[in-house]
C-alpha cells in the first residue's frame, strides 16, 4: 500500500503527491466514495491517503484516508450534501481582507474565525492592500486590530503593491502547513505569486462599480513555496458553514464571549435577555466589541432558524 498528500482537488480526480516527489493523478474507490460521508467531496487537499497505484500511466485509487487533526469546511452548493471539504491538516488558516477594492465585511470575518475555531485550526488576519487605505480606512483598520487582538487573533498588515510586511508574512508561514481564505479579489492568488514568483496564478482585476472580484481560483491546491511555506489556496467564499455546531455551543468559539460567559448567573446563558448576564455586561462597557456581539446574535439566529 502506498501513502501519499493529496495537493490538488478536482471535484472526481485529485492529484497526490507521493514521498520523493512524483505527483500522480487518482480517483476515489466507489464504495468508499459513498460510505456515508456527509459531504460532495469525501476527500481534501491536505489529506494522508492511502492509494493503489502500479507505477504505470494509469491513474492510482484512493482507499483510504489517514485520521485528520483538523479541517475546514464551506457549506454546498449541492443541496443533496451538508458541506464541502476545503483543506485539511494545516497549521493555520490565514484570513485576507481588506477594506477597500473589495471590503471584507466583520460578519464574512466572525463566521471564518468561528469555523477555525470550531475546526481547531489557529487563525491569523492578514489585513491586505493597506495602500489603498485613506485616513478614514486607518483609522477602520486600527479599532479592527484592537477588536480581535483582544479577541486572540494575531493581525498582521500587507501591501503586495510596495511589499509592505511581506518578510514578516513569509517568516511567520515558514515550516508551516497554511490555508489561505478571503473573498475573491482580496489578494489571495497574488499573495502565493509574491512569496514565490515561479508561481504565477491567474488574477482579476476587482470591479469598481461593485468592488467585488470574481472568482480565479477554482478548485483547492497546496502549492510548496520557497522557505518551506506549503500554501493551501482556496476558493473565494461568500459564507463559510457551521455544520455539528450546537446553538447552545455557538458562545464558546467568540473567544472573548467564552471568558466573559465565566461570570454570567446561568451556566445555560445564551448572552441574549438573561439576568446576570456578564457577556452583555461587558459589550455595554466596550470590554467585548458590539460588531462581534451582533455578529453572534446573527449566526446564533441562524442556527435557531435551521430547527424551525
Amino acid at each position: 500500500m502506498i501513502t501519499g498528500l493529496v495537493i490538488k482537488s478536482t471535484g472526481n480526480l485529485f492529484l497526490v503527491e507521493l514521498p520523493g516527489g512524483p505527483v500522480i493523478p487518482c480517483g476515489i474507490k466507489g464504495k468508499f466514495r459513498i460510505r456515508g460521508i456527509r459531504a460532495t467531496n469525501p476527500v481534501a487537499v491536505g489529506d494522508r491517503v492511502r492509494l493503489e497505484w502500479d507505477g504505470s500511466d494509469a491513474p492510482g485509487i484512493i482507499v483510504g484516508i489517514e485520521e485528520r487533526k483538523n479541517y475546514i469546511i464551506r457549506k454546498a452548493s449541492n443541496l443533496s450534501r451538508e458541506y464541502q471539504l476545503l483543506a485539511s491538516n494545516v497549521d493555520a488558516a490565514w484570513l485576507m481582507v481588506s477594506l477597500v477594492m473589495p471590503r471584507t465585511l466583520t460578519a464574512f470575518m466572525d463566521r471564518f474565525l468561528v469555523s477555525s475555531e470550531a475546526y481547531r485550526i489557529p487563525a491569523v488576519i492578514l489585513f491586505n492592500k493597506i495602500d489603498l487605505d485613506g485616513r478614514a480606512e486607518m483609522e477602520e483598520l486600527e479599532a479592527l486590530e484592537r477588536v480581535y487582538s483582544r479577541a486572540g487573533y494575531p493581525c498582521r498588515r500587507l501591501s503586495l503593491k510596495l511589499g509592505n510586511g511581506l518578510e514578516e508574512v513569509r517568516r511567520d508561514m515558514a515550516g508551516k502547513v497554511i490555508v489561505v481564505a478571503g473573498n475573491s479579489g482580496v489578494g489571495k492568488s497574488t499573495l502565493i505569486s509574491t512569496l514565490d514568483p515561479a508561481i504565477q496564478l491567474r488574477t482579476e482585476e476587482v470591479s469598481e462599480s461593485n468592488q467585488s472580484g470574481r472568482h480565479t481560483t477554482t478548485f483547492s491546491q497546496m502549492y510548496h513555496l520557497k522557505g518551506d511555506i506549503r500554501v493551501i489556496d482556496t476558493p473565494g467564499i461568500r459564507g463559510f458553514g457551521t455544520i455539528d455546531i450546537r446553538r447552545e455551543e455557538l458562545f464558546h468559539f467568540f473567544p472573548e464571549i467564552f471568558r466573559a460567559s465565566a461570570g454570567c448567573r446561568y451556566h445555560n446563558c445564551l448572552h441574549l435577555n438573561e439576568p446576570g448576564c456578564a457577556v452583555k455586561s461587558a459589550v455595554e462597557d466596550g470590554s467585548i466589541s458590539e460588531s462581534r456581539y451582533l455578529n453572534y446574535l446573527l449566526l446564533l439566529e441562524e442556527e435557531e432558524a435551521k430547527y424551525r
